[in-house]
Formats: structure tokens, C-alpha cells, sequence
């Protein structure tokens, strides 16, 4: 999720939890530990562009870091003697560390991919059940956390935590629904789905990006599933996936590191040429255009001779998201959508 979310989960939590001993400390020092993950953003390799993406979302956001990360936060408030009553320091340092976890958690709810479990699993953890940007969560959250704030109270934090708990379940049962969907579309077409995946594209638990597998070929379509109305589909298009054994000669000689196996780790085994540019191999969950796949970021091997094998290919910037394309999409009003098979 965006910082801020984040920040305000965390306040959010700690506050509720601990308000009553710690007052608003543990809404400063939960928020402050709960944006501590991120830093991970500036691990960078001048020789290594993969370094980026392996460590963020790595171990600093592991359930196994959360009291290191939290421990350090809470080392701040050491510097005045009142907090250096031990019970005080660690139920300070405790709101820390809870905070902390719910940055990890919310991330893993994500797509993206979330070391969880490291040091014990570097398996990716994402349970696709919210956008990386969502305002209903973040609204409530602000809501009900400078609600408890400004008139120091509990309970509207824990109506806030309570709130976000049940979106976070809806979007886990409209997860559930879009892959009903997905796998009805499948049959429909006479395909075998060997692997799947659906996405809640950004602001909404309405609208998915879906892909799956068949036969070599990687199959994505947007699939609306209305809070109170039957799934409808908007088809899309097909590339063929592309494993480590087609990769050509030239690139064969220059993964020297690994990079390929590291781009698939990351990309979850979603990896396909890019249609503008065969040369780019992109991370297919992730598209700048609705209708056809054209990838936000991916790697492309350099000739011989160059001091990196890869260039990390990232066009975030050029990412833009047509509001009322989309608020059509989620309303209904567009017509590209039809009912299922």
C-alpha cells in the first residue's frame, strides 16, 4: 500500500490498543514504525539493478524483523528520562512492533509480493485483496484515527480497525468471486486453467485484472464483479509465456547472473516479451493499457561488453489511469463488459 496508508493503519492500531497507557505516543510511534519497512526502497545496486526489487518488500517486511524495526523506533523516546521506566518503554516498543505488523500484513493483501516469512521462506506472499491504492480503506482510517485523536478517544479507532477488517474481507470474497469467474470464462473456451491469478486494479474491489495459464500461453481479461450484481467479463488478449529455455543464444551468454530466475521470482513466473518491444522481457501482472498488454516495467539483457548484463526497463511514469474509463467500468456503464458463458 502507499505510505500514508500505511502510516495511518499503524497510528490507527497502536492507538487503539495502547492509547489508554501511552496517550498519543503510541499513535506517533506506531505510525513512524509502521512507514519503517519502506526504507528498504533505498537498497540499490549501481552494478546489480535486480537488488532493487529483491530486498523491497524483503526482509523488512517480515513478521521476524518487526521487533528490530519497532525496537529502533522505540529507541527514540529514550532520550527523555520519563520514558525510561522499563514497563513504559516496552509497552511503547510493543505498539511498535504491532504496528509494524500491520504494515506487513497489509502489503502481503497486496499483489506485489511480501517476504513475510523470511528468514524462513523467501516465498512471495500476495493474497490480492486490495489495490495498492484504495481510499475507502485510507479514508476510514484517517476518519476514525483523527476522530480519536482530536477528542481522545478509543472507540473511534477500533470502529476504524474494525471497518478496514471487513473490507479487507469483502475484497477477499469479491477475490473469490472474480476467480469463479475466471475459471467459468476458461471453460468456456475449452481451456484447462493450469495456474491463475486475479488483481483488484486501482481504488476498487470491483473491477480485476485476471490472468491464467493454458498450454504455454498466458490468457488476461478484466473481470467486474458488482458488490450486489452477476460477474461480466471484458476479454482481452493472449502472449505466450516464456520460460528460462527461450531465452535466445545472445541472452543465454549474458545471464551469467541469474537474472532471468530473478526477474521470474519476482514477476511470479509471469513473464512475456513485450508485443512493442520483443527485446523486453515484462512482468505481465501489470499493464499501462486495458486492452492490450503493454507492460509497466520488465528487463532487457545488454550486449557484451556493457557493465551490467540487464537494464531495469520502468515506465511508471507513463502510467496514467483515465478516471471515467474506470468509474464507468465500476458502475457498470460500460458496454465492453458482457455476462459470462
Amino acid at each position: 500500500m502507499d505510505p500514508i496508508t500505511h502510516v495511518l493503519l499503524g497510528a490507527t492500531a497502536s492507538y487503539a490498543v495502547w492509547g489508554r497507557q501511552l496517550g498519543r505516543a503510541a499513535a506517533l510511534g506506531g505510525g513512524l514504525a509502521a512507514f519503517v519497512p519502506d526504507a528498504d526502497v533505498l537498497i540499490r545496486s549501481a552494478t546489480d539493478p535486480l537488488i532493487a526489487i529483491e530486498y523491497h518488500r524483503g526482509f523488512t517486511h517480515s513478521l521476524a524483523f518487526a521487533p528490530v524495526s519497532a525496537a529502533i523506533i522505540a529507541a527514540f523516546w529514550l532520550i527523555r528520562p520519563s520514558w525510561r521506566n522499563r514497563a513504559r518503554w516496552l509497552a511503547l516498543w510493543a505498539a511498535c512492533t504491532f504496528a509494524t505488523v500491520t504494515h506487513c500484513l497489509l502489503d502481503s493483501a497486496t499483489s506485489y509480493g511480501t517476504q513475510l516469512f523470511w528468514p524462513f521462506s523467501r516465498h512471495r506472499v500476495g493474497w490480492d485483496w486490495i489495490s495498492i491504492i484504495d481510499p475507502v480503506f485510507s479514508g476510514a482510517l484517517l476518519l476514525g484515527l483523527g476522530w480519536a485523536l482530536s477528542r481522545q478517544r478509543l472507540r473511534p479507532a477500533f470502529v476504524a480497525l474494525i471497518f478496514g477488517a471487513g473490507y479487507l474481507a469483502l475484497g477477499s470474497l469479491q477475490h473469490t468471486r472474480a476467480l469463479h469467474a475466471q475459471h467459468a470464462l476458461a471453460v468456456s473456451r475449452g481451456h484447462a486453467v493450469e495456474r491463475a491469478e486475479v488483481m483488484p486494479t486501482l481504488g476498487n474491489n470491483i473491477i480485476w485484472r485476471a490472468l491464467y495459464e493454458h498450454e504455454g500461453n498466458v490468457y488476461s481479461d478484466r473481470i467486474r464483479v458488482g458488490w450486489f450484481s452477476s460477474p461480466q467479463v471484458r476479454e482481452g488478449w493472449s502472449v505466450p509465456l516464456v520460460a528460462p529455455g527461450d531465452l535466445n543464444a545472445a541472452e543465454r551468454a549474458r545471464d551469467t547472473r541469474r537474472s532471468f530466475a530473478r526477474f521470474a521470482w519476482f514477476s511470479d513466473d509471469w513473464v512475456a516479451r513485450s508485443p512493442a518491444d520483443p527485446s523486453v522481457l515484462a512482468d505481465m501482472r501489470y499493464s499501462l493499457s486495458t486492452a492490450a498488454f503493454d507492460p509497466i516495467w520488465g528487463i532487457r539483457f545488454t550486449p557484451p561488453g556493457e557493465s551490467t548484463e540487464i537494464v531495469w526497463v520502468n515506465r511508471s511514469r507513463d502510467r496514467k489511469v483515465d478516471p471515467r474509463e474506470l468509474w464507468d467500468e465500476i458502475t457498470g456503464r460500460d458496454r465492453n463488459f458482457r455476462a459470462l458463458p
